[in-house]
Order: C-alpha cells, then structure tokens, then sequence
C-alpha cells in the first residue's frame, strides 16, 4: 500500500499545497493511505482533508512518518545537516550546481532517502506533467508592474502579500498604476508561448500594457537582445539550462536604455546557467525590487515563491494536474517517477 505524508510548509508566506481533499479523496479510494499534517497557514481547511478520510498529524511530524511513506510538500525543507531516510516529493532545486542544492543531496545521501522532484516529473517527450507556471508569471508581472508605479513615485517596491484572489490582484494593482498619471510602460515577454510566460503576457495585457512577446525563435541567435533594453519593462520566463541565451549582460546596467524593471520570474541567479546576468540574489516579499542601477534606475523583481502570492487559484490548477501522477505512485518504479527517481541517482553519483 502506498502511504502519502502530506507535510506542512515551513517557508514563510507558504499557503499551497500540492493536493486538495478531492485528490485525497480519490487516492484513498484507489487503496492509498494519506496523512496530512496540520498546518496553520494553509489555504484548504484541514477540516475538508479529514472529511476526505486522510489520517491528520501534527505539523512538522513528518521525520518520524514510517519509513515506507513518501513524504510530500512544495517548497525547500528547514535548512540543516539532518539526514533524510525518506522518499520525498518536491521542488528541490538541487541539480544545477546550487551550494543549497548540493547541501540537500548530501542529507539524502547521509539518510539513504530518496528526491523526486516536482519539476523533472515528465512525459516521454520531456514536459513537465504539472507546474506552477501560469500562476507564476501572472503574480511575477503584477509583482513587476508594482515595481515600475513605484519608481513612478520615485522609490522603491515596497511589501507584498497574497491577495485572497485574482480579482482583488486585478483591482488594486489597477489603481496603483492609475495613480501614477503615467502611460502604461512597453513590456515584453520572453519564453511568451511557455506556461509562464502566457501568466505573464494575460496579466500585463490584462493591465493595459503594450507587451511584445518572443520565444525560441527570437532568441535562437543566442543573445545578448539589445532590444529587451528599448523596452521598459522585461519579464523573463525562460527555465535557465546550459542552452539557455544571455538574455540581459552585466554591462545592461548601464544609462544607454530604456529599461527600468525586470521581473525575473525563472529566478536562477545563483545558476551558472542564469540569463540575466545584473544581480546575484533572490528577493522576497518584504523587500520585491532590488535596485541594481541608478539615473535611469533599474530594478529587479526575483521572488522564488510567486505563485503563493495567488495560493487558491495556483493551488487548485496545479493540483488538478499533478493528481493523476499522484494516482501512479503505486508504480513508482515507472513512467515519470522512475524517469525523476534516475535523474536523482545521476546527480547523487555526481555530488563530491
């Protein structure tokens, strides 16, 4: 029998969850065993996981779970040097060279554990069978355009928070950039035909915002595009990889642009892979925007946890895509899960 632990989050502004008491409701029937921790953030109700049949444990319980179970969560594990013994379900941003990454592979090595992570669950084409990604461009371009009606103001993006829904989204970031009297700004949109990038381009042309929007073939020269820098606004949407273009150099710091916000939605920066090449750290919902330039100013939006700015609306879409991947756990040792399980062993090989 397939045990599922559902864990609770323990990032900070965490509200998703990657199953509803729906999804749990049908695994049960299909003879899984689930548990669900308690969490006092999440956006469903403990209540709907109990009624669905889901034995309920205490948050943060997870550690002593039985061996067998898959433990599943979204974002990173608490920081620290304790080994991990089970499989666990998430996004690890482990397998491209990040120093945390490579501390999280050396826990599952020192606990015999095993990492199936959510990005790299694919079909035999390679795409991705669920993501975030439409939920993360949208809440990153909003995010994006708070950061530009604030240099209108003359400073700097200040604190965000979820909004209970996209429409409360819609009408305040309406407003904020009615207030500044100021034509919308020219944006684009690069990885524009991807999910990410279709988030993006639906908020900004939601916001009245002129957005270009290229994808592989404009890129296809390799970069850098001085182009991007006779836009003012530039969201990225593009998933970093050894392909991956030079889409904005250092040097585009300097005053021969347009340019004034980027909105790095991918937001690798700490990957050698990284296309926007103009800051080195994430930032986070009390501070959005880093400022990297100055006269003209440019600022950089690279939250990591955007889709949480819109918890239900994120929660329920990639929940409603991952369930039927969920529902072949008990052939863990096929298809996508074995495909995930293998790339595991590739970079735990690889690990010095």
């Amino acid at each position: 029998m397939v045990h599922l632990w559902v864990r609770s989050e323990s990032r900070a502004n965490e509200q998703r969850v990657g199953i509803t008491p729906e999804g749990v409701h049908r695994l049960i029937a299909r003879g899984f065993r689930v548990t669900v921790e308690e969490s006092p953030h999440r956006i469903l109700p403990i209540a709907g996981y109990a009624e669905a049949g889901a034995e309920i444990a205490p948050e943060g319980g997870w550690p002593a779970a039985p061996p067998e179970a898959v433990v599943f969560g979204l974002k990173e594990l608490p920081q620290d040097e304790t080994p991990l013994r089970h499989r666990h379900i998430m996004f690890g941003h482990a397998f491209k060279g990040q120093p945390a990454g490579q501390a999280l592979l050396r826990r599952f090595r020192a606990g015999g554990g095993s990492l199936y992570d959510l990005e790299y669950l694919t079909d035999d084409s390679g795409r991705r069978l669920a993501a975030f990604g439409y939920w993360a461009g949208y809440a990153g371009a909003a995010v994006s355009l708070k950061a530009w009606a604030a240099q209108r103001r003359g400073g700097l993006c200040g604190p965000v928070q979820a909004w209970h829904n996209r429409e409360l989204l819609l009408e305040e970031l309406r407003a904020e950039l009615d207030a500044t009297g100021a034509a919308r700004p020219r944006a684009i949109v690069v990885g524009a035909l991807g999910r990410v990038g279709s988030g993006a381009s639906d908020l900004l042309a939601a916001m009245g915002a002129p957005v270009t929007r290229w994808d592989m073939a404009e890129t296809a020269g390799g970069g850098p595009f001085p182009e991007i820098l006779a836009h003012e606004l530039f969201v990225n949407c593009i998933l970093a990889g050894p392909d991956s273009p030079v889409l904005v150099p250092p040097d585009a710091v300097d005053p021969a642009r347009l340019l004034t916000v980027i909105g790095d939605v991918a937001c690798d920066p700490t990957s050698a892979f990284n296309p926007v090449r103009v800051y080195e750290r994430v930032t986070d919902w009390a501070h959005p925007a880093i400022r990297v330039a100055g006269r003209p100013p440019l600022d950089v939006m690279a939250i990591d946890n955007l889709p949480s700015l819109l918890p239900r609306e994120s929660t329920l879409d990639y929940a409603g895509q991952l369930l039927p991947v969920l529902e072949a756990l008990d052939r863990i040792d096929e298809g996508p899960w074995d495909r995930a399980r293998q790339l595991f062993a590739r970079h735990l090989a690889a690990l010095a």
